[in-house]
């Protein structure tokens, strides 16, 4: 559906450049690098998006978790591709964008590799019993225990994209066995060998020892992990998530730490984020919290730009865009990759 465009606002002198406006949290962080493209950027914070947008045909939102579009959309009647600094859209797409002829691009590939490391430490700090050990220290308490293998423990990666198939791959690199969860059941995936179905997820949930999240937010995983699936899971199982924290019932989560149906968890997401700081997730026992930045490496904005650099070049020139989102879908959708006959990837 397309919509009408809106008069240009704010630029007194016409380039004959493509305007794009580019939403960023605070004034004062904005991209590095773009200044050789051949565009005019309107670099804005939320409160003064419904100007910038005006005549703009581009719209980087730099503030990836911003919901303001949605409120200055009468405004966007020019913009033809928005391109979000993240690998998840949801807090992004509504119906009117979803039915609109708008194209939308992602972040899909910065994360992976740096999610892959932070799910692999929380693995390695769960079986090793760091939380226990940095508690005795505090104490100056000398206290000799045993730990858990990370060879031969079972991963179930509830996700088989990008950063999915990255976290199997590194978590199987130091042998752990792993299975995904995906829309649809299959055999010989390269990655995860065997993929189960994401409405089978509570009759598989037994099999692991450590449960992954590193799906998209949909309608379809919004609450997947509830009761049934919590429930399922072995006593000393252990909760990953690196997604979204609505992927979980968190109600549900507390009761389940508190009345040990799982051993902990690591949560690098929450429904409410920031966490506030009288939430009871804080004090619930086993459970290791850190500020949604399990992919935020070192040079990572920069890493951003340069891949949004390349999307700029490639709309200037006509060519395809890098990481185009299926918006009826929320993600970049990709084929299911097979094992040949040698075992390597089809």
């Amino acid at each position: 559906m397309r919509r009408e465009p809106q008069p240009a606002a704010g630029a007194a002198i016409d380039s004959g450049r493509p305007i794009v406006a580019v939403l960023c949290e605070r004034a004062t962080e904005r991209p590095r690098g773009l200044g050789g493209l051949e565009v005019d950027f309107r670099y804005c914070t939320a409160d003064g998006l419904a100007v910038a947008v005006r005549g703009a045909r581009g719209l980087l939102l730099w503030d990836y978790f911003s919901t303001a579009v949605r409120d200055v959309w009468a405004d966007a009647g020019a913009v033809d591709w928005i391109h979000v600094a993240a690998a998840g859209v949801d807090t992004l797409l509504f119906d009117e964008l979803r039915a609109s002829d708008v194209v939308v691009t992602n972040a899909a590939g910065v994360f992976d590799r740096p999610i892959a490391e932070y799910v692999l430490g929380a693995v390695i700090a769960h079986a090793k019993d760091s939380r226990r050990s940095f508690d005795l220290q505090r104490r100056h308490q000398w206290e000799h225990r045993e730990t858990r293998r990370v060879t031969g423990a079972t991963a179930l990666v509830v996700g088989t994209g990008r950063i999915g198939r990255e976290i199997a791959r590194l978590l199987r690199a130091v042998g752990m066995r792993v299975r995904g969860v995906g829309r649809t059941a299959r055999a010989g995936d390269a990655d995860f060998g065997e993929v189960v179905a994401s409405g089978d997820l509570s009759a598989a949930a037994g099999w692991c020892d450590y449960l992954v999240l590193a799906a998209p937010l949909t309608e379809e995983t919004r609450g997947l992990v509830d009761a049934t699936v919590l429930r399922a899971m072995k006593p000393d199982a252990h909760l990953i998530n690196v997604a979204r924290g609505a992927l979980v019932d968190e109600p549900v989560l507390l009761a389940a730490l508190r009345d040990g149906w799982i051993s902990g968890a690591t949560l690098d997401v929450c429904t409410v984020e920031p966490l506030p700081s009288g939430h009871p997730l804080w004090d619930a026992p086993n459970v290791t919290i850190t500020a949604h930045m399990s992919g935020d490496v070192v040079g990572w904005r920069d890493t951003l730009a340069a891949q949004y650099a390349e999307n700029v070049r490639r709309w200037l020139a006509g060519e395809a865009l890098l990481n185009v989102v299926d918006k009826k879908l929320g993600y970049v959708p990709g084929r299911p990759v097979t094992a040949s006959w040698g075992g390597s990837a089809q």
